[in-house]
């Protein structure tokens, strides 16, 4: 799903989506809506979203509005949404705010890497399909930190631990993709 789902209205001005974009809560709104939020407080800091109150740090367009940049408004919004994300989407974030964006960036980066037509760098691609080998290995191995043999299910704790560190190491390199990619560079 590239776009929100389509009997879908914008939670802030409750009509239909125009330049549609997806917050890294995962929530859907308008571009023009989330930037007028954005103005409304603080434009020195992230804005929260109007649905959940987490503060978002990256706001990514629907491949159709970036197609049609041609019109000037949705330009116009395009440009906004670049100078959000350059603001506030590089910035490091807690390790809550970043289990939080797990299922977001995992999400996108599975679509994204199954779509034949999308074009992940060979680079980011490579460095996700290691991670992942590296830390199926470790898991699927007899060798442990914590052996499961001698402590049992606290033995697991390490294997988890390893498939989260790689989670997230997938995650903030995809973050990075979409950061480039969405904030104008």
């Amino acid at each position: 799903m590239n776009g929100p789902p389509e009997n879908d209205l914008c939670s802030i001005c409750h009509s239909h989506f125009t330049a549609p974009c997806q917050a890294n809560c995962s929530h859907w709104f308008c571009g023009n809506c989330i930037m007028l939020v954005w103005r409304h407080g603080s434009t020195l800091q992230p804005c929260k979203c109007p649905l959940c109150r987490r503060p978002i740090s990256l706001l990514v367009p629907t491949e159709d509005t970036i197609r049609n940049r041609s019109d000037s408004a949705v330009s116009e919004v395009l440009a906004n949404l670049e100078t959000y994300n350059r603001y506030f989407g590089g910035r490091s974030t807690s390790l809550f705010q970043r289990m939080q964006d797990l299922p977001f960036l995992l999400r996108r980066l599975l679509r994204e890497m199954m779509d034949p037509q999308r074009t992940l760098p060979l680079v980011i691609r490579a460095r996700v399909y290691i991670a992942m080998i590296l830390s199926a290995v470790y898991i699927v191995s007899p060798i442990d930190i914590i052996p499961e043999g001698v402590l049992g299910v606290v033995g697991l704790l390490d294997d988890l631990l390893i498939a989260l560190i790689c989670f997230l190491h997938v995650a903030a390199l995809y973050r990075s993709v979409l950061y480039f990619r969405h904030a104008g560079s």
